[in-house]
């Protein structure tokens, strides 16, 4: 997760106005922010969906009866907006446990958490920024990840097509584990296939 997610955090206090919330969402071009107390521990996550609740009253122009009057003013703090229960995820989630989380939960952001401080937010723009990395972008990062962790090692003829990373050279049974591996840490990789 730590190699997909922002950082660092964009976050808003439970206690800041929701127009403030606003702007700052809008400025950031982000969908979510972390809502943080005054001793910045997490309280609970505020989307745009949230932010717009209330915010604007019915256009008498688009109803034949006259509208009347709102019973309630719009809210004015990000506390009575916000969802109280964050789902959250380490810097060590696996992507795929992330994205069955946003797809189960409908969401389009997580808090990345370590312990109780934000680290980051990871968003599904992040997860498709990822996959969007262009593939000869993500040969040489793997190149450059195998010569870094397995200097000593044998070498391989990397390829990638789509986000799969094909490596191929004399067989190592212990060496091609570690070069999967190796490959897998590069963001946008999704899967390695050895060639013989």
């Amino acid at each position: 997760m730590r190699e997909v997610m922002s950082r660092p955090p964009i976050t808003v206090r439970r206690t800041d106005p929701v127009r403030q919330a606003i702007r700052t969402l809008h400025g950031h071009d982000i969908t979510a922010a972390p809502v943080v107390d005054d001793t910045d521990r997490l309280v609970g996550v505020v989307s745009e969906l949230d932010l717009l609740r209330g915010e604007f009253e019915p256009d008498p122009r688009a109803s034949v009866r006259p509208v009347g009057p709102v019973a309630e003013p719009p809210p004015r703090r990000v506390m009575e907006v916000m969802t109280r229960e964050a789902v959250t995820v380490t810097e060590t989630t696996d992507v795929t446990k992330a994205i069955d989380l946003m797809v189960g939960k409908r969401i389009k952001s997580l808090p990345v958490v370590q312990g109780d401080r934000i680290v980051g937010m990871v968003s599904r723009r992040d997860l498709l920024a990822m996959l969007a990395r262009p593939d000869e972008r993500l040969r040489q990062d793997v190149i450059a990840a195998l010569r870094e962790h397995y200097p000593f090692g044998p070498s391989w003829d990397v390829s990638v097509r789509d986000g799969v990373a094909q490596l191929s050279g004399s067989p190592h049974e212990h060496a091609d584990h570690i070069a999967d591996v190796l490959a897998r840490t590069v963001p946008g990789i999704v899967r390695v296939r050895h060639l013989r």
